[in-house]
């Protein structure tokens, strides 16, 4: 029996002596390595260290497997509902893997990115998955540090455009914002404003080059006046569409924002200034975020499926497949009261 002093924390080898096996026998059977553990030993280790209170030493498990039983979720914004929706779906595959989700935030900045990936080497994460729009073209040092944490045995995978050389979950955000505006060209609308993120964020960029380009396909150009730039979150969609009230609007039908928190702070700014989204302008966004539904009225938007891109992510991450895979999912228009059909339109 192993006695222990007031305060003290049980060891590897307090565990090893209760069992009445060796510490390596102990250790590859908290590890949760089969090699040279028989069950009947297995089962003796188990229940000494469940009565002694042993916890394992996570980083020394680390060393010694290569990885914990982690998977590092690195997001822009958890705050941002298309973010948290995609970390519910990673959660549940990891989860089903036994593994557990961990995340950190670039708060979109690349720098940010870079250092957090390289802290996340020293922990020895099981997988990373980055989550997010590329931002700028210059990912060397990147795919440097990530090289150097595969070279240790760890996992990548991402859930952006295409362009890292992982495995990447993604839609085609170009097909969508033109998919959409060619509905709401049918629809009746003629005359458009659009609020995008920075340039640099590519996610923004293809949508509102898409939705444009689909426009001067119908024959309808957009001003440039008429195209906002502003932070890609709600209070840039309340400042945007803040100062195109205040610019006036010159007759503008229906207002696209680059992505649903956008809009939603477009619709918030239409309010403050009296005015009542859906009748007096239309609004479109682009996810279709759980808020698209409760706003009033409805958000007009393109669906994506964040929590399936999760999913898709960890299955790419621990499946070892080809890591130049790239996985489509489809985007849907879906068309709400935000954007109701022009008088005269079938």
């Amino acid at each position: 029996m192993t006695e222990q002093g007031p305060g003290s924390s049980p060891t590897l080898r307090d565990v090893a002596t209760e069992a009445g096996v060796s510490a390596a026998t102990a250790s590859r059977a908290l590890n949760g390595s089969t090699r040279n553990v028989s069950a009947e030993k297995l089962a003796l280790v188990l229940r000494a260290a469940e009565k002694l209170g042993y916890a394992p030493n996570l980083s020394a498990q680390a060393t010694a497997r290569g990885s914990t039983k982690t998977v590092a979720l690195i997001v822009h914004d958890i705050a941002d509902p298309y973010f948290s929706s995609i970390a519910a779906g990673a959660i549940e595959g990891a989860e089903a893997a036994g593994l557990t989700v961990t995340m950190a935030v670039t708060d979109r900045s690349p720098d940010r990115e870079l250092e957090i990936v390289s802290t996340l080497r020293g922990h020895r994460p099981h997988a990373i998955i980055l989550a997010g729009s590329r931002i700028g073209d210059e990912q060397d040092a990147l795919v440097g540090e990530l090289r150097a944490y595969e070279a240790a045995g760890g996992r990548v995978a991402v859930v952006s455009q295409p362009g890292l050389p992982y495995g990447t979950v993604t839609v085609d955000n170009r097909r969508g914002a033109e998919e959409l505006a060619t509905a709401l060209v049918a629809y009746g609308y003629r005359r458009f404003a659009v609020l995008r993120g920075p340039d640099a964020l590519r996610t923004s960029r293809d949508r509102a080059e898409g939705f444009v380009a689909s426009l001067s396909r119908a024959g309808i150009e957009v001003a440039g006046r008429f195209v906002v730039k502003t932070d890609f979150t709600e209070d840039g969609g309340h400042a945007a569409m803040t100062g195109l009230l205040d610019r006036g609007l010159d007759g503008v039908e229906l207002v696209f924002a680059v992505n649903d928190v956008m809009a939603i702070g477009a619709m918030r700014a239409l309010r403050d200034a009296g005015l009542v989204p859906g009748r007096d302008l239309a609004v479109a966004g682009f996810d279709d975020i759980s808020a698209a539904t409760d706003v009033d009225p409805a958000l007009t938007t393109v669906g994506v499926p964040m929590r399936a891109m999760g999913l898709r992510a960890i299955d790419l991450a621990l499946s070892g497949r080809d890591r130049s895979e790239v996985v489509w999912l489809p985007t849907t228009v879906v068309l709400r009261t935000s954007t109701p059909r022009r008088r005269g339109e079938p």
